[in-house]
């Protein structure tokens, strides 16, 4: 992919497909329809199975997930974590959270069996998977290990 070659990018606000050119991922692009930063820097709740798989088949990043639950303690003390890295890698990866609690048929889907658990999705597939809570060192060594679906 040569670096003008647009990518898809899925508002975390409207959920519209936006095409936006790799070289200005970093100029802090806007949604065509909703004018919501497309590359924000937070973690996107995805609130229905649907949303969810619409990131997974529609974004032209890698998308990074955290299968979670609010009764989960070691959800809720990975949660900063998650956010912090998402924070520092917006324009390489989409990071969601997706409550299993909440999305039952996702969970099921993908056969989440103990949470938290992350998993990378490139193209529509699953790429890796991991489960547990991690420091936020070996988070990000995890997902230095999956160069080549990161590297833009």
């Amino acid at each position: 992919m040569t670096d003008t070659s647009p990518l898809q990018i899925v508002c975390p606000t409207c959920g519209t497909i936006n095409r936006v050119p790799a070289h200005k991922l970093n100029d802090r692009p806007l949604c065509g329809k909703c004018q919501s930063a497309l590359l924000n820097g937070r973690p996107i709740e995805a609130t229905t199975d649907q949303s969810f798989r619409r990131f997974i088949d529609k974004s032209g990043l890698p998308v990074v997930v955290d299968f979670w639950a609010p009764w989960c303690g070691p959800c809720r003390q990975f949660a900063p974590v998650f956010s912090q890295v998402a924070a520092e890698m917006a324009t390489r990866a989409t990071f969601i959270k997706l409550d299993t609690q909440a999305n039952p048929t996702a969970a099921a889907n993908y056969q989440i069996r103990s949470i938290p658990t992350l998993m990378l999705f490139y193209g529509g597939r699953e790429v890796a998977r991991l489960s547990g809570a991690l420091p936020k060192a070996q988070f990000q060594q995890w997902l230095y290990q999956q160069q080549p679906f990161l590297t833009r």
